[in-house]
């Protein structure tokens, strides 16, 4: 039996690192000027991006693969939003077992007030891990990354 190569598993340990990392500066950004976690962040800001019209609203199993978390976890994750008047749920006109989540303008000025900080908490994230060598070239490829339109 081969063995698998090793530069693989390490190339995955780097990136989990970096996502480790990353994640943990931005936690406590967004934690400390706004009491918000990386993951309502993150769906504020994908809810953000729903609009009217055909596939303009996320479903709930969409907005978990969105912000990868399990269903029962997004759910909660939405009830603490909902409970703090950052969202808001609707049923959905065409299909009445549809429940829909919009952020409301609580949400919207939150979200609005934390995007600062999470991109420079980012970025120093990124600026501190280009620093170590098996991560630079992992934030050089983040760094050339361009958003699907």
């Amino acid at each position: 039996m081969s063995r698998p190569d090793p530069g693989l598993a390490q190339g995955w340990c780097s990136l989990s690192a970096l996502h480790g990392r990353i994640e943990a500066h931005i936690e406590r950004a967004l934690q400390a000027e706004h009491e918000l976690s990386v993951r309502e962040f993150s769906v504020l800001d994908v809810l953000s991006e729903q609009h009217e019209g055909e596939g303009g609203h996320f479903r709930m199993n969409q907005l978990a693969d969105a912000v990868v978390l399990s269903q029962s976890a997004t759910t909660r994750l939405v009830n603490r939003l909902e409970e703090r008047g950052l969202l808001t749920r609707y049923l959905c006109k065409d299909d009445r077992r549809g429940i829909y989540t919009n952020v409301t303008d609580a949400g919207h000025s939150l979200l609005d007030a934390a995007r600062p900080t999470n991109d420079a908490a980012l970025s120093e994230a990124l600026d501190a891990a280009e620093a170590r060598p098996e991560l630079a070239p992992l934030v050089k490829a983040v760094r050339a990354l361009q958003p699907v339109s």
